[in-house]
């Protein structure tokens, strides 16, 4: 029986530039809890936007964040409790930092628990991202003023792909590597997938009891943890071959779902 369902937003929850989710996913959330399946948002989103994003329901579900580097349980901003946390090593990380930059055109989103530090961005792409995302950030002009451990990274840049290329022989093999959208490589030593079966312990659930959404690489080790994976049927050739079971809409997919529950 499902009792936790998670589920990623870009290019799941929304279509890539969408920035609203569709109003019918809260009540269909709420109905979920009333049933006993808890909801999560799973994204390399910061936790401050992710609450946002889902305000009408933000006291009553988990948030799986910056891809699994940290995971919060229901509640409040001020009292929901983070169950796990997953920093990287300080000089590795600052190093990461270095060689993002050093690519053309290329900026590093460097992850705090609940803060984006943005160190030389340029002042029109820092007002860009603010506006992107509702996150918390801070600019920096020194990689020192981070007072806070690091929990991922994420390369800005012009092709994913090409940076992955660039970066991928020194880095691929210290951290999770993965493109998270059209312009985003993220870095972390937790992924989602190690995020939620940390979130299943908190919650004492099984992950065969787990749904999970999902249309990109980075959610692909949510997927493969997941009792019941569900693929967005937008998704590359070669994750549609892996996943099987695809679907064009995840509320489609929960009312169906709360249809067998009765509920």
């Amino acid at each position: 029986m499902v009792k936790l369902i998670a589920s990623d937003i870009d290019g799941t929850l929304l279509s890539y530039g969408e920035t609203v989710l569709p109003p019918a996913l809260f009540s269909l959330i709420r109905r979920l809890r009333s049933a006993g399946v808890l909801f999560c948002p799973a994204s390399g989103r910061q936790y401050h936007s992710l609450r946002q994003l889902f305000a009408p329901v933000a006291d009553e579900v988990c948030f799986l964040c910056e891809n699994g580097a940290v995971v919060f349980g229901p509640g409040t901003e001020e009292t929901a409790p983070v169950l796990s946390k997953t920093p990287m090593p300080r000089e590795e990380a600052l190093t990461l930092i270095r060689d993002i930059h050093a690519l053309p055109e290329s900026y590093a989103l460097i992850s705090g628990q609940n803060i984006s530090y943005l160190w030389r961005w340029p002042e029109k792409l820092v007002r860009d991202f603010r506006g992107w995302t509702g996150n918390q950030v801070r600019t920096i002009d020194r990689l020192q003023d981070i007072g806070e451990d690091i929990i991922k990274i994420a390369a800005c840049c012009p092709s994913p792909a090409a940076a992955a290329k660039a970066l991928g022989p020194q880095w691929e093999s210290r951290f999770h590597m993965a493109e998270a959208g059209p312009i985003w490589l993220d870095f972390t030593l937790s992924d989602k997938g190690t995020g939620l079966r940390g979130l299943c312990r908190s919650l004492g659930a099984e992950t065969a009891d787990v749904m999970a959404f999902g249309d990109n690489w980075n959610d692909v080790p949510m997927l493969e943890a997941a009792g019941v994976p569900w693929l967005m049927a937008s998704a590359a050739p070669a994750l549609r071959e892996r996943f099987p079971r695809q679907c064009a809409s995840v509320v489609t997919v929960l009312e169906e779902l709360l249809s067998e529950l009765g509920a």
